[in-house]
């Protein structure tokens, strides 16, 4: 695996009888480096006995995946099929009752336990999707767990995705139903969360609503995300979706990624990247994030800041697996994070 820029990896796995091309056996726990901080990397990487045998059987199968979409049809294609199939298996698991709305204009599904507690009636959690802003990975696979296990409505928003609607094409679509949702329930009965581009877009319409004069929400939900898009952290330059396998991108530290969905905006808008946004008195916010996760760094960085700002953030790190692990139902961890995070909205939110 090589990056132009940054750091060039290769990883042997075990079990091979030899490491990747380009990794002899004496580069093995090696490294060089470049006059320009250039860092030539070797390492072998056993599979990890930190996390549950299922997960070590899973980070397996991930070894032997066969090449990406090619272009943003098959990336849509590949998403909705296993949107399809994933969110059947979510159903299955954590039965709810699903109706498709439109709130503020915008297409929702409206995510409903099978039963709701009194206490919970008044509460509402809005849900953003996963997918890179170009696509939908996640929506009800991300919706029905939490509705089932808070016990609290959820409304998953289908915003508009890039590259056909840059930003803040999708701010402004959390914002419609952000504004309509209000004319229901108190702000601090409402949570927003999301994971990956639903993750950035949870803080980024929070950096809008504050900007709108608007209240802002009882809780956050922060689960792999980012908060800046003028840098590229640095987990973003080591780690591929699935964690070591797969192709690196070839990505410039100093250059803007997702270019089809920021568009034209300036990448330290405090909107498009609240980690420049003025951050005192944000709502309670949950970060979840794992350590082979591409948007590792992204999470805790606006972490940090979080805290820096004085405001109430917590943080939970999983270990050895890769982005958004709990799209994965079949894993014990997975099981330990949806938990995680229905029960904080349950602490955090108004009743």
């Amino acid at each position: 695996m090589r990056r132009t820029f940054g750091i060039v990896l290769a990883i042997g796995l075990f079990g091979s009888s030899s490491l990747i091309a380009g990794a002899s056996a004496q580069d093995k726990n090696g490294a060089t480096f470049d006059a320009d901080g250039t860092a030539h990397i070797t390492r072998v990487i056993r599979p990890s006995a930190t996390v549950s045998s299922e997960a070590q059987k899973w980070l397996g199968t991930l070894n032997h995946r066969g090449p990406g979409a090619k272009n943003l049809a098959e990336r849509r294609a590949g998403t909705d099929a296993w949107r399809a199939s994933q969110s059947a298996v979510a159903k299955k698991l954590f039965p709810v009752d699903i109706q498709e709305q439109t709130i503020g204009g915008v297409r929702c599904d409206v995510i409903t336990p099978i039963e709701t507690p009194d206490a919970n009636k008044n509460r509402v959690l809005i849900n953003l999707h996963g997918g890179g802003f170009n696509s939908d990975s996640g929506s009800l696979i991300e919706g029905d767990p939490i509705a089932n296990l808070a016990k609290i409505k959820v409304v998953s928003v289908y915003y508009r995705l890039a590259p056909e609607n840059p930003f803040p094409a999708a701010v402004d679509d959390v914002v419609a139903v952000y504004k309509e949702l209000l004319k229901t329930y108190k702000p601090k009965n409402i949570g927003i969360f999301g994971t990956s581009a639903g993750a950035i877009l949870t803080a980024e319409a929070t950096a809008r609503f504050k900007q709108l004069g608007l209240p802002t929400p009882g809780a956050l939900g922060i689960f792999s995300g980012a908060g800046d898009f003028s840098r590229a952290g640095d987990s973003l330059l080591l780690y591929t979706l699935e964690g070591f396998p797969g192709d690196l991108a070839v990505i410039d530290p100093a250059q803007p990624h997702h270019d089809e969905y920021v568009g034209k905006t300036n990448p330290r808008d405090a909107v498009l990247s609240p980690l420049f946004a003025d951050l005192k008195g944000w709502p309670p916010s949950l970060s979840v994030t794992s350590t082979r996760d591409i948007l590792l760094s992204g999470t805790t960085m606006f972490h940090r800041k979080l805290l820096a700002a004085g405001d109430d953030a917590d943080l939970v790190v999983f270990e050895a697996l890769p982005h958004a692990f709990w799209y994965h139902f079949e894993l014990p961890e997975t099981t330990e994070c949806l938990n995680i995070m229905a029960k904080y909205f349950d602490r955090k939110l108004g009743r």
